[in-house]
């Protein structure tokens, strides 16, 4: 729900579950969350490899290579074990040097070989993850620029971004340290399986029987694992919300001396994730020796098996020794998961994060028919229309208002009463619950957003302004404008007298938010954003109630001159701004009570004339 939409102790509550601290609701959930379906997560994760075939086959291709080459060096090192003391078969043994020196040399040439496969599938490696991460960020972005407003009022914004770069990191890492380990791993196993079964199937036999303590002890300690490695994620999330929120309100808090409080709740934050954080660790630190002890045993169990098997003359040293080597890489492919696992769960989880918003309602699926915005006239009816933000708390209830093209209507009223709302629901930021509103007879509701949003302009209370020049943020509201009508826009909104006299005028660039103009020339840009957008129906959401009376002047004046012609509906608490209304309505608990123009509203002594006293006393009328 829009923060002017809620009284003081619901606001509280609002701040406290967004920042979401340990004592808070939010996080409370995360604490308690589930892990979701692993298996899922990372067939979606690994579909994305699709569309880099060629760079899959060939780190595949450059993996067989590579493995093929490791494969091979453990049985040359067996026949050059086996050619210092050969056995013949009459009992003798003799030193057979040039087996000696060829097994040497393959083994230098394979090891070469391996090292520069190992270098390509590097590389391959890397250029997969880069491109898989690209496409993975392209499409999150686009996501998220046609996610409903409401989603963004109900979601931290640093948890959203987040997603967006800590989540995606981890995923980078693991695919990039990953993908080759895992191909190589599936072909090392198996063929190292081949070679122990050629050598001795009683000694393979002896091998695997570790092999379901293994899988029982990973599968068990990395449901762990990943429950605590979500919690790390979605806290990490919540503390980048904190910094976000703290950096964007920096004044304010500097101004009411809350510095030790934004410390103390940082400290919360980062206690939690600290703690989280440690008990992740501790999971994930504990695969490896897990594995090293589980591949120890198995180790001793060959060694002994090897042992008693040279003693009855069944098998060589030489063979003994390779086939300890083929063991070690058939363990190697789960110890080297084992250790990655860290990584590879990190990776998981923030790929669920990102599904999570990949998998929320767009608006770019929503159909709607389209509107020619040169036909639209203005005129606008809202006809029963109820809603509200949560279930069981109305805002509007049976709420009706006529405007006709070209009026100018005041909307006024106590803080909560429903006013930011209207324009929610005219704009489609958020849909009604029963009733309609009609657009020259067409209910919105049936008409393209891009479309019906490209009919209306909105000078907003809190100005937004983007890291590019002053030109560029007027033309913001209409991209194909040329300079001279930039220019012109900038003039009715009274905006050129300041840019003009600016050393790079509209290429002066801007800071974050606009940091470097004051709050009313940040607001003058805002009315010239919308005099370019050329609107039929322009909406004025305290539109000068952060300018100085002079500045205020100004704006009225021009304001004036961009609204003949137009719908113009105006929601300010200064009433000063709107005596010259056509129509002025006021909203109290979501209904229309009273309605009439400034003089009319005066007379009555109602509501209006009740305000109208708060704000100007003892000022003659």
């Amino acid at each position: 729900m829009p923060h002017d939409e809620l009284d003081d102790n619901e606001l509280l509550k609002r701040r406290m579950a967004d920042r979401g601290g340990p004592r808070g609701p939010m996080m409370s959930r995360m604490i308690q969350e589930k892990p979701k379906d692993m298996k899922k997560t990372l067939r979606r994760l690994f579909s994305y490899l699709g569309s880099a075939k060629l760079l899959v086959i060939g780190l595949l291709v450059m993996t067989i290579f590579t493995t093929a080459a490791s494969l091979a060096g453990p049985a040359l090192q067996g026949i050059a074990i086996d050619s210092i003391r050969h056995q013949n078969p009459d009992g003798t043994y003799s030193f057979e040097w040039q087996r000696l020196v060829l097994s040497l040399v393959a083994m230098a040439a394979i090891y070469v070989a391996s090292s520069a496969f190992t270098y390509f599938s590097n590389i391959w490696s890397a250029k997969l993850s880069q491109n898989t991460v690209y496409r993975m960020r392209a499409d999150l972005f686009e996501r998220i620029s046609y996610l409903p407003i409401k989603y963004t009022d109900t979601h931290s914004h640093g948890d959203i971004m987040s997603r967006m770069t800590n989540d995606v990191d981890n995923i980078s890492n693991a695919v990039s340290s990953s993908i080759a380990s895992l191909f190589s791993g599936a072909i090392t196993l198996v063929g190292s399986l081949v070679m122990m079964l050629y050598y001795s199937p009683i000694m393979t036999l002896a091998a695997v029987v570790v092999i379901p303590i293994t899988l029982f002890s990973t599968s068990k300690l990395s449901a762990v694992m990943r429950k605590y490695f979500v919690k790390q994620q979605r806290v990490l999330g919540s503390l980048n919300g904190h910094i976000e929120e703290i950096v964007t309100g920096f004044k304010t808090v500097v101004a009411y001396s809350h510095e030790e409080k934004a410390i103390e709740e940082f400290e919360e934050y980062s206690n939690e994730l600290r703690r989280v954080g440690i008990t992740a660790s501790v999971f994930g630190g504990l695969m490896g020796p897990m594995m090293n002890v589980i591949s120890n045993i198995g180790f001793l169990i060959i060694a002994v098996t090897g042992g008693w098997l040279a003693l009855k003359g069944a098998i060589t040293i030489g063979v003994i020794q390779a086939f300890i080597q083929y063991s070690k890489q058939f363990t190697r492919p789960l110890t080297e998961i084992a250790n990655q696992y860290t990584a590879i769960i990190t990776a998981v989880a923030g790929a669920e994060r990102v599904f999570e918003i990949m998998d929320a309602h767009s608006e770019r699926d929503e159909a709607g028919e389209p509107l020619d915005v040169s036909t639209v006239k203005g005129n606008l009816s809202f006809e029963n229309v109820s809603f509200s933000y949560k279930p069981g708390e109305p805002v509007l209830k049976n709420f009706n208002l006529e405007v006709k093209a070209g009026q100018k209507i005041a909307i006024v009223g106590r803080t909560g009463s429903g006013k930011t709302t209207v324009v929610n629901l005219l704009t489609r930021f958020y849909d009604i619950d029963s009733g309609s509103i009609k657009l020259d007879g067409r209910d919105i509701r049936t008409i393209k957003k891009s479309d019906l949003r490209s009919a209306i302009a909105i000078v907003l209370q809190d100005t937004v302004l983007f890291s590019d020049t002053i030109g560029g943020n007027i033309r913001f509201g209409r991209l194909g404008a040329t300079d001279d009508e930039l220019f012109a826009a900038a003039a009715t909104a009274e905006a050129d007298s300041f840019i003009e006299r600016l050393p790079q005028q509209y290429d002066t660039p801007l800071t974050e938010s606009g940091s470097n103009l004051s709050q009313g020339q940040r607001q003058l840009l805002s009315i010239a954003r919308a005099v370019l957008a050329d609107p039929k129906i322009l909406i004025l959401d305290e539109a000068t109630s952060s300018v100085d009376t002079r500045t205020e002047m100004q704006i009225q004046q021009a304001m004036i001159r961009l609204m003949e012609g137009r719908t113009s509906l105006i929601i300010a608490h200064r009433l000063s701004t709107i005596r010259d209304a056509d129509k002025i309505i006021v909203i109290d608990d979501g209904h229309i009570v009273e309605s009439g123009n400034h003089e009319e509203l005066l007379a009555a002594k109602g509501v209006y004339y009740n305000l109208y006293l708060t704000q100007f006393a003892g000022i003659q009328t």
